[in-house]
């Protein structure tokens, strides 16, 4: 048989409950496939003997009626795993191994899936290229040096590389969309509220939402069906009856109409993205769908809304980062107050101190009306245009990002190029809609691109379709020379 981990998570769960292969079988291929790895730093924390015996264990005692049966995953180390080291990608959390299970990896384990690794991703989900990261930057799969995108670039890595079936990630203003469109792969983010952020380590709790990480439109389909569901344990979600997306996926998309918003022209953009949207269009046409030319006025207005509300976010979630009672704590100082300052000092990287700056600042008295209020109702504003255009179509189309992979290094000691990144994902954060990013083609160095599809809140399933139907016309292939193992 082919090898079985460039195959789709859907091909080997059918294998699995066909028993045609065994769990064990495909564990140790991609068990493999980790130890052979010399050069991405996908991966913080190896699993390899826990996934082993999972697997044998599944063999002995198979159940079949579960989403997930046999399979094991490496998740972003973003989702405290009870047992397992748990870090954000920072030295604040280097030593911190959760006792509980976050609501999101127990339902995957409970479909029957099983840990393989925790993934590497930038420093508590702050960054678009996954250098932030206390245990290194990782690269991407496509091209040596080149940045897998973040802040789940751990996850898109080992996912292109074919080191976990599938994977999950955060997307807090583009962080699982971003990555899987650098790295050639496919990345949703759900409606906030969907699935559960119990147990992920907090960024900006109005924004976070977990979502799947796959190869295919199937596949994504197949993870948010094992991922989301109500949670008490969680304030924000969303009380509704589990749906079956991968037995509802189609590609009959005939008659839906699909949004261009004028306003995703951006200044200076390459020509290589433009012609990918456009073929994009023609794609959707040809497939039944309806293009409808559409307006979001406050989109520009994005950026700098995210810009305020998240790190204002930031800064209030990672006080709880003190040295007190876990995490990392400074030997320096002589007393409570310098034991503070400098377990912060030591214990952040300097993308996150900036954030919590930024945070702190307008959050503080006298700038509070003037920044976070404004920031909040311009939300609203931009939450709104959405809904107004929602109104006259089924979803929107636009590029998952202004460019492909950029060099490592290339924008570090320039945030504001970097922020640019998130230019056409933020938008649906704020909103807290669904989206998703998929493998549309590539620019003159054959690295991915992808394309971005926006849904109404709640309406995946739609938005699965819409994917589903352009992927199958795209048919994108990987071509991946597997450098990291040499």
């Amino acid at each position: 048989m082919a090898d079985l981990t460039k195959k789709s998570l859907t091909e080997i769960v059918s294998l699995i409950k066909k028993k045609e292969i065994k769990s064990e079988e495909v564990t140790n291929l991609f068990i493999k496939n980790i130890e052979n790895d010399k050069k991405l730093n996908s991966l913080i924390t190896n699993c390899n003997e826990h996934a082993a015996k999972k697997a044998k264990n599944f063999d002995k005692n198979p159940k079949f009626d579960t989403l997930l049966p046999g399979i094991p995953i490496a998740v972003k180390d973003l989702f405290c795993t009870k047992g397992v080291k748990t870090t954000a990608g920072s030295k604040m959390l280097d030593n911190f191994i959760p006792n509980y299970e976050s609501t999101i990896t127990k339902n995957l384990w409970n479909e029957g899936a099983f840990l393989l690794g925790k993934l590497n991703c930038d420093e508590y989900a702050m960054g678009s290229s996954n250098e932030t990261s206390f245990f290194g930057n990782v690269m991407n799969p496509v091209a040596e040096n080149t940045v897998p995108g973040g802040s789940s670039g751990g996850s898109a890595s080992a996912l292109a590389a074919d080191l976990t079936p599938t994977t999950i990630g955060t997307d807090t203003g583009g962080s699982i969309r971003q990555p899987a469109s650098f790295t050639g792969t496919v990345g949703l983010k759900p409606t906030y509220g969907l699935c559960s952020r119990w147990g992920i380590v907090a960024f900006a709790s109005s924004l976070d939402q977990a979502g799947p990480m796959t190869k295919t439109v199937e596949d994504c389909a197949l993870m948010l069906e094992a991922m989301a569901g109500f949670d008490e344990k969680d304030s924000t979600s969303i009380n509704k009856k589990k749906e079956n997306y991968s037995k509802n996926l189609t590609s009959n998309i005939k008659g839906l109409k699909i949004g261009i918003p004028k306003e995703y022209r951006v200044d200076g953009m390459p020509k290589e993205i433009d012609k990918l949207w456009e073929n994009g269009k023609k794609i959707l046409k040809e497939s039944g769908a309806e293009i409808i030319d559409i307006s979001l006025p406050n989109t520009k207005y994005a950026l700098p809304t995210y810009y305020i509300v998240a790190p204002a976010e930031a800064s209030s979630n990672l006080a709880r980062y003190d040295g007190v009672k876990y995490g990392f704590r400074s030997n320096k100082g002589t007393n409570l107050i310098e034991m503070y300052e400098n377990t912060r000092s030591e214990g952040f990287g300097d993308e996150v101190k900036r954030r919590i700056l930024i945070g702190t600042y307008v959050l503080s008295s006298g700038y509070y009306d003037a920044y976070y209020i404004k920031a909040q109702k311009v939300r609203q504003l931009i939450k709104d245009d959405f809904d107004d255009s929602f109104k006259k179509v089924d979803a929107i189309l636009t590029p998952s990002t202004p460019s492909a992979a950029f060099k490592i290094g290339e924008k570090k000691n320039d945030p504001i190029s970097m922020y640019l990144n998130d230019i056409f994902t933020v938008p649906v954060n704020l909103a807290g809609i669904p989206a998703i990013s998929i493998p549309a083609g590539t620019d003159n160095n054959n690295y991915p691109l992808g394309l971005q599809l926006i849904g109404k809140t709640l309406d995946e399933q739609k938005l699965l379709n819409i994917a589903f139907a352009a992927e199958k016309k795209i048919n994108f292939k990987q071509n991946l020379n597997r450098w990291w193992e040499k």
